[in-house]
């Protein structure tokens, strides 16, 4: 059987965006790797306050500085400082859900490109119509995504319900739990200590599973 990355994560998750080169990384050195996205509701129509920001901000620093990641000047100065900017996790897990129902091999591609929007572009990620437009790059048309969309929204909840239940089983503490199920055994992946260096992550992951 192939190799099974459960990848436990929101995508509206700073440390997230952080070890996205990692999963990359690990997602090109093995390439039959089953990725399976497991979204777990961080944020419910969250807007930011100037706290929040605060929080978000130190955050940030510390995950640039650790792990490369680029935080855009829109983002930085734009999304962060509009008093109208919302945080809803489930809004952005349905677009993903809706391209894993569409094109399963697309929907990690959706993750990313709704961190890199958000992140790097300063983009309302939790906006129907950029949402469509991130998928439409994926390659889906957007009226099969609006269909799917619809009908992830009503799956989102039970989604996230499961993959909190999956995270007690796991006594993962947080975003992001990275787990590899391999030959009938699972282990939990230490990736703290790999921010900044994804291919130092990737062989730290393949070399025991090939033995090399």
């Amino acid at each position: 059987m192939r190799p099974v990355l459960h990848y436990i994560h929101d995508p509206l998750c700073g440390w997230c965006y952080a070890v996205a080169p990692l999963v990359a990384a690990l997602v090109e050195r093995a390439p039959n790797l089953e990725v399976r996205l497991h979204g777990g509701g961080l944020f419910e129509n969250r807007r930011l306050d100037e706290a929040m920001v605060r929080h978000v901000r130190a955050n940030d620093a510390r995950i640039a500085a650790l792990s490369g990641q680029p935080f855009g000047a829109a983002y930085r100065h734009g999304l962060l400082e509009r008093g109208d900017t919302l945080l809803d996790s489930p809004a952005a897990s349905a677009a993903i859900l809706a391209v894993e129902a569409v094109a399963p091999h697309r929907a990690l591609a959706m993750l990313e490109a709704i961190q890199r929007a958000h992140y790097r572009e300063g983009r309302r990620v939790v906006d129907a119509a950029v949402l469509t437009e991130l998928a439409e790059a994926q390659g889906l048309a957007p009226a099969a995504f609006t269909r799917a969309l619809a009908a992830a929204r009503g799956r989102v909840w039970p989604h996230i319900t499961a993959t909190r239940r999956r995270m007690v089983q796991l006594g993962a503490s947080g975003f992001p739990t990275l787990v590899l199920e391999q030959d009938g055994d699972t282990r939990v992946l230490d990736h703290g200590r790999y921010h900044g260096r994804p291919a130092a992550f990737a062989q730290a992951v393949v070399a025991p599973a090939c033995g090399c």
